[in-house]
């Protein structure tokens, strides 16, 4: 490796100090970081019946909840899904970010990488990157999960 001489050292920390100042000015206004996403820099609630709901085509709902940079760099995006019986959110899928269920209610069936797992209320269920995995509504009601998805989708394997 060749050793830095001064004027790449001056280079190389200028190039650090404004990519510093960008996102001390992001996260200070909370507006976006470099990719556009909302900087999350202050805490807040999220009234149950305020959230946004969106329907879905399997007659379940969404209710989003927050979304955005952490102050640690993570992205993380927060929701809740009513999944109708019998019914699958979206076919088994894999994607680049990690998820945690937090299982409120009805029973479901988890597609670890190929093996069913049942999951009821109160149960939890983690989704590692990159993992095969889906999940179906096995009781007689509806069921409802929260999802926190940490990391960002791009990248699908």
């Amino acid at each position: 490796m060749k050793a830095m001489n001064r004027r790449d050292m001056c280079v190389a920390l200028s190039a650090l100090v404004a990519l510093g100042s960008v996102e001390r000015t992001a996260t200070a206004e909370g507006t976006g970081d470099a990719t556009g996403d909302k900087v999350l820099t202050r805490s807040e609630t999220f009234p149950y019946d305020e959230l946004p709901v969106t329907h879905t085509t399997n007659g379940g709902a969404m209710r989003k909840v927050i979304s955005g940079v952490l102050a640690t760099g993570e992205y993380i995006e927060v929701h809740e899904t009513t999944l109708p019986a019998g019914k699958m959110p979206h076919p088994p899928h894999r994607h680049r970010h990690s998820e945690i269920l937090f299982i409120r209610e009805g029973k479901l069936e988890f597609l670890n990488d190929g093996t069913p797992e049942a999951v009821g209320p109160g149960g939890v269920v983690f989704t590692a990157s990159n993992v095969m995995h889906g999940l179906r509504n096995i009781g007689d009601t509806p069921a409802r999960y929260c999802v926190i998805a940490i990391g960002r989708s791009e990248g699908l394997a």
